[in-house]
């Protein structure tokens, strides 16, 4: 299992919308729970390769990234790296896009504290706050417990939004 210090400050590990690849459940399982990857691509009648993601800004993206994600061509077009650095931002597609899914909560706090202290401080702060804090793996938003020691909460970020994420699960079921 991958822990904090694993990871370093890398833009390919990072969204324009500001999501933090480390922790997403689908870079999770291509890099390290294949079987996860399977249960997506099960749920959505796909094979797991279509799922594999090696970031948000790597050649090999997710199925959902790949199809679905207008930001990655709208920050280029703009030519700006970060959603925030937009004159439009939070547009329309933004607030929609965070609105879908619980691992996109804090998408807008993302984009201040990237604009305010800087990409490479930022990511040293998520990976503490997706970090488990008794073995200091890196987990999602879905984990409850750590995927590696089984603690509760997993991490800072389910600690902090078990109330809005658990009910979102129980909805897609």
């Amino acid at each position: 299992m991958k822990t904090k210090n694993d990871f370093h400050p890398d833009k390919e590990l990072t969204a324009v919308c500001g999501l933090f690849c480390p922790s997403c459940t689908v870079f999770i399982g291509t890099a390290e729970e294949p079987q996860r990857l399977k249960a997506i691509a099960d749920h959505y009648h796909t094979s797991p390769e279509v799922w594999e993601c090696h970031g948000c800004r790597s050649e090999n993206r997710s199925y959902f990234c790949e199809n679905n994600c207008k930001m990655v061509e709208c920050a280029a077009a703009r030519g700006i790296e970060f959603c925030v650095e937009c004159e439009e931002y939070p547009c329309d597609e933004l607030r929609t896009f965070k609105e879908e899914r619980p691992h996109r909560i804090e998408l807008w706090e993302a984009q201040e504290r990237i604009k305010e202290v800087g990409y490479a401080q930022w990511f040293v702060e998520m990976l503490e706050h997706y970090a488990c804090p008794q073995c200091q793996t890196i987990n999602s938003a879905y984990d409850f417990k750590c995927r590696a020691c089984g603690a509760e909460p997993s991490c800072a970020y389910v600690d902090r939004h078990k109330s809005e994420i658990f009910p979102n699960l129980s909805k897609e079921k």
